[in-house]
């Protein structure tokens, strides 16, 4: 998509009043948080997971208590205990809302335990026949697990909920300032959900209704810096999203809070895990993501082999474009990678520019007559991006993300396109999705910056191979950047 020489399209309005605390207002070497001081991340609560994987550990103990001491073996219990843990851990059994009760969960723990019995002792008794549990002592074992975790985790819970409604979390809730103040009301009013509102991120309103009595107080963010201020002073731990930011969602991860979305398209999950009636989900930062190590081993395990292929290919390149073009075959130039990292972006040169300047701030070379006949079959067919995959290597870029952009184009697009800095949360990639969607040379930034964000926000390791496949099967037709 990018070029080595590239005038910045007209693309849209510049950021209006709302669009100021968004991410799309930072530069790309320096952020606001780099203006500011980094705010201290704010003090947590203990979140409750030790004390209750320790419950699930210590019914699985009582539970064998009830069966013979020839299975008292740890070839048995360990068994039991892990798939417990891991099972419970993978349904968010211990994150529980500041609300939830013993009733919203009961369901879930006992079909995950009556599964870690049935399917561990099915195992170690085909591997030591020694350690069959008759169905009578297994259904007893069951039932004494599922009756002391209920017994425990109810006292814990009853806690959890008990020390919410004392000490609830400071939040920021983001949205319209009237949506924004329903909420936050609704939140005051009711501290057993754990959350007290100091401020709305937002626009404030013109002309728009009083506020009522327990409103008054709120004040409305509306700079990055009104923001930073904010998370310090008051000690941030929650942001509550009424509308969606891609931008203001990393930058309040950033700060070390969870992040909430309220509303929006509706969400499977537990009835607890509402806000009086407020349905929402927790926004499960990048990092925290099951599988980007596995992302990065696709990485390795393609482009090592794809790079080592691929060198007659690359000295046939080289020699073409050293002898249409002179010397100079590979062409380096800044780009702005994950969390506005800079990196030097390697490319066969297809094209001389004049000087630095055109080769930052020039759009797009497409037509130019100064090409070669080389360097235009390089870039319609892709060729030219081949040394790309040093990169990858490198960990400089991922096979599949956002494509990346040089900083001078970076700034503008991030100032003109909301959500456009928070493309920089994934690694950049070699392909993404709005490349095999077309989204490739003089088209739609506006577009193209939609297709990244969604690529982020429902990434699969799945999604990138039929990336990569969709990406192989158009070399076959070309069309170029």
């Amino acid at each position: 998509m990018t070029t080595e020489s590239t005038s910045v399209p007209s693309s849209g309005p510049w950021p209006t009043a709302g669009q100021a605390f968004g991410l799309a207002s930072l530069a790309p070497r320096r952020a606001a948080t780099d203006r500011l001081p980094l705010p201290r991340r704010p003090v947590r609560r203990r979140s409750g997971v030790a004390p209750l994987a320790a419950v699930d550990c210590l019914a699985v103990l009582a539970a064998a208590s009830l069966l013979g001491a020839v299975h008292h073996d740890a070839r048995l219990l360990l068994p039991i205990a892990a798939l417990v843990l891991v099972l419970d851990g993978h349904g968010g059994l211990y994150r529980p809302a500041a609300h939830t009760r013993l009733l919203d969960e009961l369901p879930a723990l006992a079909s995950r335990a009556g599964v870690a019995w049935c399917l561990a002792a099915a195992v170690v008794a085909a591997y030591s026949p020694v350690l069959v549990i008759g169905p009578l002592r297994l259904g007893a074992a069951y039932g004494t697990h599922v009756a002391v975790v209920c017994l425990v985790r109810a006292l814990l819970l009853a806690r959890r909920r008990r020390v919410a409604r004392e000490r609830p979390r400071s939040a920021l809730v983001v949205g319209g300032a009237g949506a924004a103040r329903r909420f936050a009301a609704a939140a005051a009013q009711h501290p057993e959900y754990g959350m007290r509102p100091v401020g709305i991120v937002g626009v404030p309103e013109q002309g728009g209704a009083p506020r009522s009595v327990g409103e008054a107080g709120l004040p409305v963010l509306t700079t990055t810096e009104e923001i930073h201020r904010a998370v310090i002073q008051n000690s941030v731990c929650d942001a509550v999203f009424l509308d969606d930011d891609p931008g203001l969602v990393t930058l309040f991860q950033h700060y070390g809070c969870t992040t909430w979305r309220v509303g929006g398209e509706r969400q499977s999950g537990p009835m607890g895990e509402h806000l009086w009636g407020y349905a929402r989900h927790r926004i499960v930062p990048l990092g925290e993501r099951r599988g980007l190590t596995a992302k990065r081993a696709l990485d390795i395990a393609l482009a090592a082999p794809a790079l080592a292929l691929a060198l007659p290919v690359l000295l046939l390149c080289a020699l073409a474009v050293r002898l249409s073009d002179g010397p100079g075959v590979l062409f380096r130039q800044e780009r702005v990678g994950q969390h506005g990292r800079h990196f030097t972006l390697l490319k066969f040169r297809t094209l001389r520019p004049t000087d630095d300047t055109e080769s930052a701030t020039r759009w797009n070379v497409a037509g130019d007559r100064r090409m070669s006949a080389a360097g235009s079959f390089l870039r319609k067919s892709s060729l030219d991006e081949l040394p790309q995959l040093w990169n990858i290597l490198r960990g400089d870029m991922s096979l599949v993300g956002p494509r990346p952009e040089r900083p001078y184009f970076v700034a503008q697009f991030s100032k003109i396109h909301t959500g456009y800095a928070a493309r920089h949360r994934m690694p950049v990639g070699l392909t993404g999705l709005a490349q095999v969607h077309g989204l490739r040379g003089d088209t739609s930034i506006e577009d193209r910056c939609r297709f990244d964000n969604h690529y982020i926000d429902h990434w699969s390791l799945w999604q990138d191979v039929c990336i990569l496949l969709r990406t192989a099967a158009g070399l076959v037709r070309p069309t170029g950047s």
